[in-house]
């Protein structure tokens, strides 16, 4: 057990209770992605009353808070903002209600139902105990609350907007996810933990007729129904079964009554891979099989690509992990283990690492209630637990809260403690 999750302890049930009420309000009060002006202000205000050094609306809704305490290393601590449009179906009391124009003006629902509200609390509590408690710790801890996480622009929004000497260089910088898994366990690995993830729209243009007259069209219908379908070949014929890889096509968009061929159609899809080069390799072959595809229908210009977002790889350093392990070991025992493999999920969160050139780690915590959890495993049915995502994802509060803020704490304490290094990554 490191100093501060110790001094986590003495503060006992009041944080707890002060946490779970900013929980609760921020899962009631969910912003869309580079729309988090609540709350960014909640963050900010309770930064600054701490004695943090505060910058708001970097990258946008953006804040970053400093707390300098000493020689030592320079720790980032990161938490994503942003909910989802879509609406909450949990039932819960403190379930959203909020409405809200997405970026293309159309009203949606709004709701946190990915987690990222547990993840500013996690956050907000972690700054209390390294405010509260200095004695336990050396160095500088930089707190990051990121917008746009689910957009993939707040984390390249922020670096844009970080400034030569606006803040001190990161020597590490962690952040964890709620997922599903036991409440009251962690989990980690070196090396790739979550998948690239990349949307395209591919729009193909035709030529519009009459649909008793298909003859003088060039139907982009046919055109996209075949393009999908042989996009599905590129993980199934092109690549290893031994490299997972994942094409999905999300949305198939054509015309507007069914005797009108229409002008153009529109396919949106989605790709996740494991390695930069498998990545590479199904960005060409999209491209190729539907430029090649309005070629076969003779369509009368090539086929426009547009980038909906992009996520590189969460590939975490092999020596920070390690340290990070021994951390959790030592907080959690049994409690903190090796994820098997990657996840299929993707983050923007490796966009600081990688433009920086800094180590990172980025891990796991559990949200599912353990019995449920448990009983789901002895079934088989994991799949029947409503994932992040999902309308009906709702993280248990209990012990989930208090295991985030252990992590932290004890990831933190691993480059901060008072023994702890400025250096520990590659």
């Amino acid at each position: 057990m490191s100093s501060l999750t110790d001094a986590l302890k003495q503060l006992g049930q009041p944080l707890l209770d002060e946490l779970e009420a900013i929980y609760t309000d921020v899962h009631r009060h969910p912003e869309l992605s580079m729309q988090e002006t609540r709350t960014a202000k909640i963050v900010a205000d309770f930064l600054q009353a701490l004695g943090y050094e505060v910058t708001r609306e970097v990258g946008v809704t953006g804040v970053v808070a400093v707390l300098r305490n000493g020689a030592g290393a320079t720790v980032m601590l990161r938490a994503d903002m942003d909910a989802l449009p879509m609406q909450e179906k949990t039932g819960l009391p403190y379930a959203s209600t909020v409405v809200a124009k997405d970026e293309e003006g159309a009203t949606v629902g709004v709701a946190h139902s990915c987690g990222h509200d547990m993840h500013v609390t996690w956050l907000l509590g972690a700054a209390r105990v390294l405010a509260q408690n200095r004695r336990a710790w050396s160095g500088t801890a930089m707190l990051v609350f990121q917008p746009g996480e689910e957009t993939a622009q707040g984390a390249a929004s922020m670096v844009r907007d970080w400034g030569e000497g606006r803040f001190p260089r990161p020597d590490i910088i962690l952040g964890q996810h709620v997922m599903v898994g036991a409440a009251g366990t962690v989990n980690f690995r070196p090396g790739v933990a979550l998948s690239a993830g990349d949307s395209l729209k591919i729009r193909l243009f035709g030529r519009g007729s009459h649909g008793s007259q298909p003859q003088t069209s060039i139907d982009p219908v046919i055109m996209a129904a075949a393009t999908t379908l042989r996009l599905q070949t590129i993980v199934s014929r092109e690549i290893a079964p031994s490299e997972p890889a994942v094409l999905t096509i999300g949305a198939l968009q054509a015309g507007t009554k069914e005797n009108i061929i229409p002008d153009d159609a529109t396919i949106k899809l989605n790709m996740r891979t494991f390695s930069d080069d498998t990545r590479e390799y199904m960005l060409k072959a999209i491209r190729r099989i539907c430029c090649a595809e309005c070629e076969a229908s003779g369509a009368e210009r090539p086929p426009e690509f547009t980038t909906i977002n992009s996520y590189p790889l969460t590939e975490n350093d092999a020596q920070a992990t390690r340290t990070l392990a021994d951390a959790f070991h030592a907080e959690f025992g049994a409690d903190a283990s090796l994820a098997p493999n990657p996840a299929s999920a993707s983050e923007d969160f490796s966009v600081f690492g990688r433009t920086w050139g800094v180590p990172y780690v980025f891990w796991f915590v559990g949200g599912t209630d353990a019995g449920q959890y448990a009983k789901a495993v002895r079934e088989k049915a994991l799949n029947r637990i409503p994932s992040n995502h999902s309308p009906m994802f709702a993280p248990v509060i209990h012990p989930t809260l208090e295991t985030g803020l252990r992590a932290m704490l004890a990831a933190a304490s691993a480059w901060l403690g008072p023994q702890a290094t400025a250096t520990s990554g590659s």
